[in-house]
């Protein structure tokens, strides 16, 4: 075989391509890896979205003062959709919303891992490090969810992994371990990024506050609702519904994303 090889590249030909080992072979599985990651990054981001679509839609309807619901709470509103819409009413919105929301999440991820392998090999950096760079460059959870998953990994990989189901060399959380890994990540990011969220609402709604309340940059308008509001009422303020629309929301978008790296031979 090897002789018939040579003999056809010194006749001009060109050597034949290896077949890969069915299927799913190893040369399979390197075809189309950008394609690969950027549907488990859009799928994880849509059934994220969707898992917290009918806070958002009772969110928007409350912004909104929607005039059926504008005397409600958030809960109460979550009851009354449902008996004049139907449950479906709760939804309402969400197929626009995955439109948006896939690319979105598709980039998200694939960015992610994109920075942490460049990291790794151009500037040489790995661990935490790698990861907090990668992450602050994909988004905040990132880091923490790759520190969380690293660290049980390494402390109780028995316990909390298990071998991924298209590489057995590779260890991987278990889904319940996921989802707990996924909320946590998500709380402890919404919980240090909330105070500029808070700023830059403020900063957009600025054309409709009082003269007084305007303030021109970020660093004034956070002085400014610290020293008028406080911490709680203030810098956090509404943070608990966002904790309610957050954690779950994150634990599916990272569950369902290692699930699908899984699914499209990722690792």
């Amino acid at each position: 075989m090897a002789a018939a090889a040579a003999a056809l590249a010194a006749a001009g030909a060109p050597p034949a391509i290896p077949q890969a080992a069915g299927a799913g072979g190893p040369t399979a599985r390197r075809d189309f890896y950008w394609l690969r990651s950027f549907l488990a990054g859009g799928i994880a981001g849509c059934c994220a979205k969707t898992t917290v679509a009918p806070l958002d839609r009772v969110k928007v309807l409350l912004q909104a003062h929607n005039h059926h619901y504008k005397h409600l709470g958030v809960f109460s509103t979550l009851r009354a959709v449902p008996k004049k819409e139907g449950y479906l009413g709760l939804y309402k919105g969400n197929g626009a919303m995955m439109i948006r929301i896939f690319p979105y999440g598709a980039i998200q991820f694939m960015a992610f891992e994109h920075y942490k392998t460049l990291i790794t090999t151009k500037l040489g950096i790995s661990g935490h490090v790698h990861r907090l760079m990668a992450g602050s460059m994909a988004g905040v959870s990132f880091f923490t969810f790759g520190t969380l998953k690293s660290v049980g990994l390494s402390h109780a990989p028995t316990l909390l992994g298990r071998p991924s189901s298209d590489n057995p060399n590779v260890l991987v959380l278990k889904t319940h371990i996921n989802l707990l890994c996924g909320g946590v990540a998500g709380a402890i990011a919404q919980t240090i990024s909330y105070p500029f969220d808070v700023t830059r609402r403020r900063m957009q709604l600025g054309t409709v506050l009082p003269e007084f309340e305007k303030c021109l940059t970020m660093w004034e308008t956070m002085k400014y609702v610290y020293g008028h509001h406080g911490i709680r009422k203030g810098l956090y303020r509404g943070l608990s519904l966002n904790y309610i629309r957050c954690i779950p929301s994150q634990a599916v978008a990272f569950t369902t994303y290692e699930l699908m790296k899984q699914f499209f031979h990722l690792n």
